[in-house]
C-alpha cells in the first residue's frame, strides 16, 4: 500500500493528496484496500462490530417491519442492501422473511468487495436466493426499500482546519515511506459550497471532516429508486453538535482489533477508517436529489417503534446460556439507553410516496 500511495502522491500537483484520496486508496483500492482484501473485518476476530452482527434480532425485526411497509404502501417486496459485509444481516432478514412472511422476495446486495461477496454467498447462497451487484449503477427503477448499515461513515472525506483565522485543507504527503500532514489554503470550491450551505463555522484550531462523496452516494441512490424508502443506519452529529467544544478535533479515526487509533496514517490498508456523518447535510442533500425526509430517530427508539419488545420471550429461563436467554439479553442490549443502539440513528427518506412519519410504523 505504501508503494501505491507514494506513486499517487508523487504524481499529484505539489506532491500532496487530500485525505479523501488517501482514504479511498486505503479502504477501496482493488488490491490493497482494507475492505477489498481477504481479511476478516467484522466480529470478534475482526476490527469492529456492527449492530447487525451483534444479534440476528436486528435483521429479523427489519424483515417484519419491511413486510408491514410493503402492505401499507402497496410496494413490491424488493429489498436492496448496500454494503452487506459478511452477510449476517441479510441471512437473519431472509430467515425471518421465509419463516413468517412466506411470500417471494427479491433481495439485492450491492457489494464492491469480492471477499465480502464470497462470504455472503457462503453464508446465504445455499439457503436463500440473493442477487449480488457490484454497484448501484446496475439498478434502475427500483420500487421497494434501499437499506444501509454504517455505509456513509465509511465514505472518503476531506479534512479542513482553522488556523490563525483562516481555513486550510489538510493534505497528505510522504517522505522516507512516512506519511505526514500539510496544511494548504482552502481552494476546493465544493468544500467552500458545503460550508456555505451548512452554515458551519469552524472555531480557531478546530478540525472537521467534509463528506463530499456523501452527496454523490445520495444521488446514485436516488437514481436507482423510483418509488419506496431509503433507510440509513449510522452514527453522526447535527450541525449544532459539530460546533460543540468536544468536536474540535473532528471525528476521523481508525479501528484495529477493536482498538481505536487516532492516527489513521499509520498502517494504511490494515485499519478500518471511519468518521461521524453530517446528519443535517445528509437530509438536506437528500432533499436536493429527490429523497424526501420522513423521520430521524435514535436506533433504540426506532427498534421500539418497530416492535422489538414483542420479540422478548416472556417466561424466565434459568439457563443463561440457552438460546432464549441469549436472545433476550441481546434485545435488552439493543434498547438500553447505554447500549450499542444509543450511538446510532435511523434516517428514513422516501421517493414517490408523499408520506409522513406517522405512516411508517
Amino acid at each position: 500500500m505504501i508503494t501505491h500511495l507514494k506513486k499517487i502522491i508523487s504524481e499529484s500537483p505539489n506532491r500532496y493528496i487530500s485525505y479523501a484520496d488517501f482514504i479511498a486508496a486505503a479502504l477501496y483500492h482493488p488490491d490493497f484496500g482494507y475492505y477489498m482484501k481477504e481479511k476478516v473485518k467484522i466480529g470478534r476476530d475482526g476490527d469492529f462490530i456492527t449492530t447487525s452482527n451483534f444479534s440476528d434480532v436486528y435483521g429479523r425485526l427489519i424483515a417484519k417491519w419491511f413486510s408491514k411497509i410493503c402492505r401499507e404502501f402497496d410496494l413490491p417486496p424488493v429489498f436492496c442492501e448496500i454494503g452487506a459485509g459478511n452477510g449476517r444481516f441479510a441471512y437473519a432478514f431472509l430467515k425471518e422473511w421465509y419463516e413468517s412472511v412466506q411470500i417471494p422476495i427479491e433481495y439485492i446486495i450491492v457489494e464492491s468487495s469480492p471477499f465480502h461477496r464470497k462470504l455472503q454467498i457462503e453464508l446465504i447462497g445455499s439457503f436463500y436466493p440473493v442477487i449480488q451487484l457490484e454497484s448501484l449503477d446496475e439498478i434502475n427503477g427500483l420500487e421497494g426499500m434501499i437499506f444501509s448499515n454504517e455505509l456513509f461513515d465509511a465514505l472518503p472525506v476531506h479534512v479542513i482546519e482553522k488556523q490563525n483565522g483562516k481555513i486550510f485543507e489538510v493534505m497528505i504527503g510522504i517522505e522516507s515511506n512516512e506519511l505526514f500532514e500539510k496544511l494548504v489554503p482552502l481552494a476546493n470550491s465544493e468544500i467552500i459550497q458545503f460550508l456555505s450551505e451548512s452554515n458551519l463555522g469552524l472555531k480557531e484550531n478546530q478540525r472537521m471532516e467534509v463528506p463530499l462523496t456523501m452527496g454523490k452516494m445520495l444521488q446514485d441512490i436516488s437514481i436507482s429508486i423510483t418509488k419506496g424508502f431509503v433507510v440509513s443506519a449510522d452514527y453522526g452529529y447535527t450541525d449544532e453538535e459539530w460546533t460543540q467544544p468536544q468536536r474540535l478535533k473532528g471525528s476521523l479515526r481508525g479501528y484495529y482489533q477493536h482498538r481505536m487509533i487516532d492516527n489513521i496514517l499509520q498502517h494504511p490498508g490494515e485499519v478500518d477508517i471511519t468518521t461521524h456523518i453530517h446528519f443535517d447535510q445528509l437530509i438536506h442533500q437528500g432533499e436536493q436529489v429527490g429523497l424526501n425526509f420522513v423521520l430521524k430517530l435514535r436506533q433504540d427508539e426506532f427498534l421500539l417503534k418497530a416492535g422489538i419488545l414483542e420479540e422478548l420471550e416472556n417466561h424466565f429461563d434459568p439457563n443463561p446460556f440457552s438460546e432464549q436467554s441469549k436472545r433476550n439479553r441481546a434485545i435488552r442490549s439493543l434498547i438500553m439507553p447505554s447500549g450499542i443502539s444509543s450511538y446510532f440513528h435511523i434516517i428514513i427518506q422516501e421517493k414517490g410516496l408523499n408520506t409522513d412519519a406517522a405512516n411508517v410504523f
